[in-house]
């Protein structure tokens, strides 16, 4: 699966489209309601395309407009919920859970874009040797997960083009996500997986809904 597929009119647009949709509307009901328990409950019953019933990794992001800054971004790289569950979890919890940044309040939805990058099942590295890891590694194709003895890091497919980075960078980045020296990925112990995702993002708060190209 590559990143920004689905042209405008096809299922893949409508479901991305969507995707986005059901991440602002949740932000716009469950913020007034921080007592709720599940943020997927009020959508349930919520009429969604057929594959939102389907298990999926999803990450929800925060920005800023216009300056497009992180506001926040949270989400679950593995398929243990439906998308149905798993947008306005993530959602909520980008808003309200990331630690680096205060909770986003009601008045600032007007200010937020919302991305969602609906991922592919993680997958490990090929049996290659650690030092051919970068070339293996696709800049605008590959997010990356690091994961050693209870610590991880996670990157989406999107940081690495955003921030002008190298394969190489992109897997130094993770390590260093996830709390390791930058080269940590070099090291048995240290399990690196790589995942693809479709990016779909707010052109204008509540704005019409592009598929990015990494």
């Amino acid at each position: 699966m590559n990143a920004g597929s689905g042209a405008p009119g096809t299922p893949l647009a409508e479901e991305g489209e969507a995707a986005v949709h059901l991440a602002r509307r949740a932000l716009e009901e469950l913020l007034p309601r921080p007592s709720l328990r599940d943020a997927a409950e009020p959508f349930r019953s919520l009429p969604l395309p057929a594959g939102f019933e389907e298990r999926r990794g999803v990450f929800v992001t925060l920005l800023t407009h216009p300056a497009e800054e992180l506001r926040g971004c949270i989400g679950f790289p593995r398929p243990i919920f439906s998308l149905r569950a798993a947008i306005p979890r993530a959602a909520y919890a980008a808003a309200r859970d990331d630690p680096r940044f205060p909770p986003v309040q009601v008045g600032e939805l007007k200010r937020v874009l919302l991305e969602v990058s609906l991922l592919t099942v993680p997958e490990p590295m090929p049996a290659i040797p650690r030092s051919e890891y970068p070339k293996a590694v696709v800049v605008g194709r590959d997010g990356l997960i690091v994961e050693t003895f209870g610590a991880s890091g996670l990157l989406l497919p999107q940081v690495a083009p955003e921030q002008g980075w190298s394969s190489r960078e992109l897997l130094e980045g993770t390590c260093e996500k996830a709390g390791l020296p930058p080269e940590a990925w070099k090291e048995p112990e240290v399990r690196v997986l790589r995942f693809e995702a479709r990016v779909y993002r707010e052109s204008s708060p509540r704005g019409r809904v592009v598929a990015r190209a990494l």
